[in-house]
């Protein structure tokens, strides 16, 4: 089922990141905008410095030109409107001024001409007295010979009627852009501490329903981020737990039923001597033997595997030749295979070294024995074949008719797992030899794998890791 809460009214996480994410983008962009404003600054003065001597230096050199064709200043103190037109064409040759800056850069008013004994040739206008006391000047020559001195501004009187405006405009501008900023860091932070928090409460709000019993609870998967992937692994963990109550469950159940049979068959029997209907000989106590002796294996196993499950299996691993383990316990089984109405034939490669226990060998043979015995219909037959290849040594066990549903063949190994489904002891034993089995296998580092037979029934494929020469003399 998929989740459904009730949502809390926001996110603390949420709340956190918004928070987080909007006050780091703020002092950024506040940063940002003292830095900026103060490179603009001490950025434009020394483009004005830079700017201004160049300018002044390219008029001096033009004057000094002039004088010489002119013969003297007394042409400007004559026609001082020429004054303007000279240095525009003198700063600007063959172009049109510009406006704005530049254009205030290169004004003739902010230019000052002085002849050679010092005596004005152009002034500024009579009311600028703050800028007459604040000049830069420079000599006007000719072949080496002082003709006359130039006076400009300073960058710092040019800014004090400029700045205001430049500057004024370049931080509104750059105000603009951080309030942009500011308002996309708004609604960046909003939106991801909102996606965010949304995708983590309803993890919180799940993981609270899994740690209350509720295995059902699914995440929605969406996307391929790591969220989407967590999302997909507590779905597993979820799925995980639900199946192993349901194991689990099932396994009491199963338990119950597998001890409660011979139980009744005891007490059936008992109740009977205890009534006279049955007379209290050899052959009803035998019969009340064999009843305690399959609850006894029965326990046996059920201990056995509670071991397994524990890492706690009693198994004394030595090098073994595994050939003679499995070839030792088919010869012995032959005679009674013949009974079961089975033909044995075997095929077997040897030496094949590994680290095992002869003892959990051959209980495991014996379990397989006495799962093909049971679930081979007689006639039949078993074909135990055991090759090296490699550093594994590979038994396949393979019995006739009847065979296993492909559905059913990964449950095999299953604790009471039967695949009629029936609890009847006449198609075989507890259901627990296979599970035996395949912990037995797992315990020498091997592997079990079921498939169908050539034969039409069942098929046992176990692989065992082979010992190095210099092992198999330990």
């Amino acid at each position: 089922m998929r989740l459904r809460f009730r949502r809390p009214p926001f996110s603390h996480l949420g709340l956190k990141l918004f928070v987080i994410i909007l006050s780091v983008n703020v002092a950024i962009a506040g940063l940002v905008f003292l830095a900026v404003s103060r490179s603009l600054d001490r950025g434009f003065l020394e483009y004005l410095e830079t700017t201004q001597a160049s300018r002044a230096e390219t008029l001096a050199e033009g004057l000094g030109q002039e004088w010489a064709s002119r013969g003297g200043w007394q042409w400007l103190r004559n026609s001082p409107p020429a004054w303007e037109r000279l240095v525009r064409r003198q700063l600007w040759p063959g172009e049109r001024p510009p406006h704005g800056i530049e254009r205030r850069l290169g004004d003739a008013r902010d230019f000052v001409l002085h002849d050679a004994e010092g005596l004005p040739v152009i002034g500024l206008p009579p009311d600028d007295h703050e800028g007459a006391a604040k000049l830069n000047w420079l000599p006007i020559e000719h072949q080496g010979q002082r003709v006359g001195t130039l006076g400009y501004r300073p960058p710092e009187q040019l800014m004090a009627r400029m700045d205001r405006i430049f500057l004024a405009r370049q931080q509104r501008n750059l105000g603009i852009i951080v309030a942009a900023l500011g308002l996309a860091s708004l609604l960046l932070a909003g939106g991801l501490a909102w996606w965010l928090g949304r995708r983590t409460r309803s993890m919180a709000l799940a993981t609270r329903q899994l740690i209350e019993g509720d295995y059902s609870t699914r995440l929605p998967e969406r996307g391929r981020d790591e969220l989407s992937r967590l999302a997909r692994d507590f779905n597993s963990l979820a799925a995980t737990l639900e199946a192993s109550r349901e194991a689990r469950n099932r396994w009491v159940s199963d338990i119950a039923h597998e001890l409660r049979t011979p139980l009744a068959v005891l007490r059936g029997e008992i109740e009977a001597m205890q009534d006279g209907i049955r007379p209290l000989d050899e052959d009803n106590l035998r019969s009340l033997s064999q009843e305690v002796g399959q609850l006894e294996r029965l326990v046996a196993d059920l201990r056995l595997l509670s071991q397994s499950d524990a890492g706690a299996l009693e198994v004394q691993l030595a090098p073994l030749d595994l050939s003679s383990s499995l070839a030792s316990r088919l010869n012995e089984a032959n005679g009674w295979l013949a009974d079961c109405g089975m033909a044995l034939s075997t095929s077997i490669e040897g030496p094949a070294w590994i680290r095992g226990d002869a003892r959990r060998l051959r209980q495991l043979w014996t379990n397989l024995l006495d799962n093909s015995c049971a679930y081979t219909t007689s006639p039949g037959r078993l074909d135990v074949s055991l090759t090296l290849r490699g550093d594994r040594a590979r038994v396949v066990w393979q019995d006739s008719p009847p065979g296993v549903p492909d559905a059913a063949l990964d449950r095999l190994t299953e604790r009471l797992y039967r695949v009629e489904g029936s609890r009847s002891r006449a198609s075989g034993g507890s259901g627990l030899g296979l599970s035996i089995a395949s912990a037995l296998v797992k315990c020498h580092g091997g592997t079990l794998q079921a498939s169908p037979s050539r034969l039409g029934g069942l098929c046992w494929t176990l692989e065992f890791p082979v010992l190095e020469a210099g092992e198999q003399r330990e």
